[in-house]
């Protein structure tokens, strides 16, 4: 069995290897196209992604999202109206930003009591948010707000941006000492600012200081966004809207400035779950204690992991620390828990999710349960009612049913699907039904439908696309760029989509220009075009893109069987070209360039038959770690010494070896 596992590229994501052959397998929200190839499936061409309102398409997943005035229900499908206030319900904590001055020296922290995320970009930079923007906008991270605001927002907030630079320190968010928050304790406070939202992002970049042997210098440049609501009740007679509104931005550029002074001197922090965290550390700081692992991380079995939803990261004891009752927590990673939406403090510890929030509400909720397909009520919970003719729900704890559209009715009530809908055709695959004209209309070009009687067509993933309209199937999507690799002494060149069939009407331009003093191998392991199509697809390689330079090798056929051979020319142009009739799997070639002064001993290797001969020779010319192996001492043949006499005995044949030897001592003593 050949571990094709093993080599490399062999598949994007996951490979798994069976005797005699193997499979790919994508992450979850991709989808496998091109028999090796991972792409995005974009959710929000199939049925909007089943959202009431609008889709939004992110990279392996997607968010539904609604319009002013409306937020996600808790099924992330559904828009519900926005409740200013539940009856017993508390409102959201607020953001403060809390600046206090002692002899001299300016000290602010940041406390985030609800709506948190914490996202670690990299190594060295993180974002952080706080709060819930008044208008959400898409540079903002979208969360929903889990407590409902029981004030009146009277104007457009106040927004403010800053930007902070701490010198010789790098974005790494961790605890501060105990002894450290204790003297923060008993500073007075002089400001106290409080805020809707924050979002803050810092990024470590190394700078260059003057002098060839000096040290990089560590950079960390935070980026903090501010909003402030304004609320009704502080207007008065003697200050209308507007005078509120320049008294809260003083206040916040106030706020800024001292939180400007504190960054310098480092004694900014931000409070999380009663555990102030340093936003940036000096080098010496940054090994001091929990340097094992990133935040929101812990060291288990010498692996860092993550810390699961239904807990948070403590910093204070370097551990994940399960959600208290009455608070969840729905992401990984994070530094604190939400509180649930009727926080009554009763409940089971850990809730992953709103639903799992165990109060008196949230218990009766799932002893209720969600509403199965095909019906619908207020809140997604039992008791529901069936979906009316006319209308389908393929999803369980909907808060309404989809119309078929165009005046259609259902073949009964409590319809789950499209297909449900007494269509006045049935469209077949690579067809959508449009109820407005009621005709079936071929799936457009990007998109396909691999099943009978749909309203929709899937768009291809990825960056592919089909070649016609009317697709079918997911095999149908290519992908239009030209493969490759080009170094100046290993490559490999390759057919679009490679493995799968390349597409049609494509061309591909590839320039192999090697050093000095160097010329290039090429081997062709095998090579996939159509013949019926009259030289349709054509491979050339050449001096140059004139028709009459000197040429290499030119092919529109297919050939299962290997061949190798020099470049007549010092550098190579090649071009693929293919039209709109059939297609192949086409080609994966690699090549090597190797010192000119073993010109006449390569020459004399591959030109000699004995080097195709057997079904053995022509095995390792596909193999690619052999090849890899061989293109490695040809390009560099120092390297040769790092393998041992018996690796090369079980790597290739003793005939194969012994067809080297005979050429190798010819050429290097010519007169023995």
């Amino acid at each position: 069995d050949i571990d094709e596992c093993s080599f490399e590229r062999t598949c994007d994501h996951t490979c798994i290897n069976y005797p005699g052959s193997f499979e790919c397998l994508c992450h979850k929200g991709y989808t496998l196209y091109g028999l090796t190839h991972c792409g995005d499936i974009d959710e929000c061409s199939i049925s909007n992604g089943s959202c009431d309102f609008g889709c939004l398409n992110t990279m392996g997943s997607y968010e539904c999202v609604c319009p002013p005035g409306k937020k996600l229900h808790w099924n992330k499908k559904d828009c519900v109206e926005t409740v200013k206030c539940l009856p017993n319900a508390k409102p959201a904590p607020k953001a403060q930003l809390v600046c206090s001055k002692t002899g001299g020296i300016e000290s602010c922290f940041l406390s985030c009591p609800s709506n948190t995320l914490f996202v670690p970009d990299s190594e060295n930079s993180y974002t952080l948010s706080c709060g819930v923007p008044v208008q959400q906008g898409k540079a903002q991270p979208r969360r929903n707000s889990t407590l409902p605001s029981c004030s009146d927002s009277l104007a457009p907030p106040i927004k403010q941006k800053a930007r902070f630079k701490i010198k010789d320190a790098k974005c790494h968010l961790r605890p501060r000492s105990k002894e450290k928050t204790k003297d923060s304790g008993k500073q007075a406070v002089s400001d106290n600012c409080q805020v809707t939202f924050v979002n803050l992002k810092c990024d470590s970049s190394k700078k260059k200081r003057r002098g060839r042997k000096s040290p990089s210098k560590e950079v960390s440049h935070i980026t903090a966004e501010f909003e402030v609501e304004m609320k009704s009740e502080e207007v008065s007679d003697t200050c209308n809207i507007d005078c509120v509104r320049k008294r809260m931005e003083q206040k916040l550029q106030t706020a800024i400035k001292t939180l400007r002074k504190s960054i310098n001197k480092q004694q900014f922090y931000i409070q999380f779950s009663g555990t102030e965290y340093e936003v940036a550390q000096k080098p010496a700081k940054a090994t001091e204690g929990h340097e094992a692992c990133s935040t929101g991380q812990v060291l288990q079995d010498g692996k860092c992991v993550t810390c699961s939803t239904g807990t948070f990261y403590s910093g204070e004891h370097n551990q994940c620390v399960p959600c208290s009752p009455g608070t969840f927590q729905d992401t990984e990673g994070q530094l604190t828990c939400e509180p649930c939406p009727s926080n009554d403090g009763q409940g089971v510890a850990g809730a992953r999710n709103v639903s799992e929030c165990g109060g008196k509400l949230n218990l009766i909720i799932k002893a209720l349960g969600q509403c199965s397909p095909g019906h619908y009520s207020s809140d997604g919970f039992k008791p529901c009612t069936v979906c009316p003719l006319g209308t389908y729900q393929p999803e369980p704890g909907r808060t309404l049913c989809f119309p078929c559209g165009g005046g259609l009715v259902t073949k009964y009530e409590g319809a789950v699907s499209f297909q449900d809908c007494e269509t006045k055709v049935h469209c077949s695959p690579g067809h959508y039904y449009n109820s407005t004209t009621h005709r079936c209309i071929r799936c457009p070009v990007g998109t396909y439908q691999p099943e009978f009687g749909q309203n929709y067509c899937i768009t291809c993933p990825g960056n592919t696309s089909t070649d016609f309209d009317g697709s079918t199937n997911v095999t149908h999507c290519k992908n239009q760029h030209c493969g490759g690799e080009l170094g100046d002494y290993t490559g490999y060149i390759e057919s679009p989509n490679y493995p799968g069939d390349y597409p049609a009407n494509v061309e591909c331009i590839w320039n192999i220009n090697p050093p000095p003093k160097r010329r290039i191998l090429i081997v062709v392991p095998e090579i996939f075009l159509p013949i019926e199509d009259e030289c349709g697809d054509v491979l050339v390689m050449r001096k140059s893109a004139s028709p009459t330079s000197i040429t290499t090798y030119e092919t529109c056929q297919t050939y299962e069987r290997p061949i190798a051979f020099t470049s007549r020319s010092r550098k190579l142009w090649i071009q693929f070209k293919s039209n709109e009739g059939n297609s192949g799997k086409g080609f994966q070639v690699p090549y090597v360039t190797y010192d000119e002064d073993y010109q006449q001993l390569i020459e004399d290797i591959v030109r000699d038959g004995r080097l195709y001969a057997s079904e053995n020779h022509q095995e390792i010319l596909k193999d690619k770690k052999l090849i890899k192996a061989l293109f490695d001492v040809l390009a560099h043949p120092q390297n040769y010494f790092k393998y041992t006499a018996q690796e090369s005995k079980e790597m290739f044949p003793r005939s194969f070896i012994k067809l080297l030897r005979s050429k190798v001592s010819r050429f290097l003593r010519p007169y023995k």
